[in-house]
């Protein structure tokens, strides 16, 4: 076999590489590129990225059909906004669901126009994505069994701890453990129902995410008298937003009046009383989830400022 010498072979390389990541990079651009308004009217579709278990977020209650919950709600009045805005008699909407780790480039390239669902709004991420006005304030914290004895961050030393993969949760874990030097084993559940179960069945003596997904997953738990909250542990407050594309400033100025108005209105507390304080599918569970000083400053003042 004939070799290249090895300066041209190793410069081919180099060439072919950058070559590689120069597409890559074109595609990414293009795709930050579209005209979603546009997109949707040649369509006639808004296609929103859903979650099958975010309680009461975005959920499946019977584990078919479409989802529900209170940030889709607040992606069908966005749907309600651009049927006006474009002059459509009719619109359909289509769901596609994500995860954790292939919302933000399911989103860039197109396959979804709207994440509807518990993403964080963090400057990393708004390097990639914009935002829609905050609707929802949540602490980090950590669930665990009754019966485990852990009272506090520190009496996880030597534990296992379930995280959402891809979640912000992940980070503040290790950086936690980074400062006060805390040995403790990491577990991803692909999803939050999924790390639930590693809790419920023992693989994890603890569970770190948002107060409000962990209180909405007790709740609808078989067993909930089984788990607590730890709610004096806070590992960070975050605020929760609609995902759109970058560089779409039509688009994202319909979203942002849309979801000003809600809170403007009066909507979004009523949308918020239907999902967390009155009883919800599939079960009639009520979460008794009252809304906080944070949440009511979120309405308050609008912003899709990032942590």
């Amino acid at each position: 076999m004939h070799r290249l010498p090895r300066p041209l072979a190793f410069a081919l390389r180099r060439t072919l590489s950058l070559a590689v990541c120069a597409a890559l990079l074109s595609n990414v651009a293009s795709a930050q590129e579209i005209d979603t308004l546009r997109k949707i009217k040649e369509s006639g579709t808004l296609i929103i990225g859903s979650r099958d278990s975010s309680i009461p977020f975005s959920y499946k209650p019977t584990g078919s059909g479409d989802p529900i919950g209170f940030s889709n709600d607040i992606c069908l009045k966005i749907a309600e906004a651009v049927k006006a805005k474009l002059g459509l008699p009719t619109l359909r909407v289509q769901y596609t669901l994500l995860n954790s780790l292939n919302r933000i480039p399911l989103l860039q390239n197109g396959t979804v126009d709207l994440d509807c669902a518990t993403t964080t709004n963090s400057v990393v991420r708004q390097q990639h994505v914009n935002f829609a006005p905050s609707h929802f304030v949540t602490n980090i914290t950590v669930a665990v069994k009754k019966n485990s004895g852990i009272q506090s961050l520190a009496d996880l030393a030597g534990k296992t701890v379930a995280t959402v993969a891809g979640s912000t949760s992940i980070q503040l874990l290790r950086t936690y453990k980074r400062a006060e030097n805390l040995e403790v084993q990491e577990i991803s559940g692909k999803d939050t129902a999924d790390a639930f179960l590693l809790l419920a069945s023992d693989r994890a003596a603890a569970y770190v995410l948002d107060d409000v997904q962990l209180a909405g997953l007790i709740a609808t738990a078989p067993n909930p008298g089984d788990f607590r909250i730890l709610k004096d542990v806070v590992l960070r407050q975050e605020p929760y937003g609609i995902m759109l594309r970058k560089n779409d400033p039509q688009f994202q100025a319909l979203v942002d009046q849309t979801v000003t108005g809600l809170m403007r209105s009066g909507e979004m507390e009523r949308l918020y009383a239907r999902w967390f304080t009155q009883p919800i599918p599939p079960s009639n569970v009520n979460l008794n989830f009252p809304m906080s000083d944070a949440v009511r400053e979120a309405f308050r003042n609008p912003s899709n400022k990032g942590v």
